[in-house]
């Protein structure tokens, strides 16, 4: 009985790799769920391995858990497939859609044939784990809020808290700025009215300085 090799790979993520021994007589449900183990995904989701050209162009389909649609249609189910029905070539590619709800893509590669099994390991057994496979959002959780990584800053942002957009801009302008520094204009205005005051007094001085000068004549 031989054992093949298999490299797994996220088409998307290139750095994440998974390659496991399995018995050819093992189905493509057994490569399916032992991808998973490696993952930590739920192996429990509508899946499809297709048999691929050497450019990942999707041929004849293998599912688990599929539609009505695929049913009707005859569609050969991983449960019933043995991995050795599909071999036909020494480097055979398999491309491998997970959960279609939301779908990760994968490309799996036959890279080994090895003609014996090992009394002493389990199959399908992983050999090799590279990378850490991306999180998934789950349905139920997709209107939760994700938690930045980025420090949250305690300073108070005005234009932030003000919900400020650009086109406020030209606004703001035409306030001479009366809606950020009312505190200034403010204090402003007071220095401006002790000055006239001062002012005024001034004069008053003059004038009774004046009159009191006539008096004297």
């Amino acid at each position: 009985m031989a054992i093949y090799r298999f490299r797994i790979s996220f088409e998307d993520f290139d750095e994440v790799v998974r390659e496991i021994d399995i018995k050819s007589t093992q189905t493509f449900e057994d490569l399916h769920k032992a991808v998973h183990r490696s993952t930590g995904y739920s192996a429990e989701k509508s899946s499809s391995f297709y048999v691929s050209t050497d450019n990942w162009i999707k041929g004849d389909e293998i599912a688990y858990l599929p539609n009505q649609r695929k049913i009707d249609r005859g569609v050969a189910l991983m449960e019933n497939s043995k991995l050795s029905s599909f071999i036909e070539d020494p480097h055979q590619k398999f491309y491998y859609i997970y959960n279609f709800d939301r779908p990760f893509d994968f490309h799996v590669e036959l890279i080994k044939i090895i003609l014996e099994t090992d009394p002493n390991i389990e199959y399908p057994y992983l050999v090799k784990s590279t990378g850490e496979a991306p999180k998934i959002i789950e349905k139920n959780n997709f209107g939760s809020v994700a938690v930045s990584s980025n420090p949250v800053s305690t300073d108070f942002d005005f234009l932030n808290e003000m919900d400020f957009v650009p086109e406020d801009t030209d606004e703001l302008e035409a306030m001479g700025g009366r809606g950020i520094n009312t505190e200034e204009k403010d204090e402003d205005a007071e220095e401006e009215s002790e000055d006239e005051s001062d002012e005024f007094s001034d004069n008053d001085n003059y004038e009774d300085e004046e009159y009191n000068s006539k008096e004297d004549y």
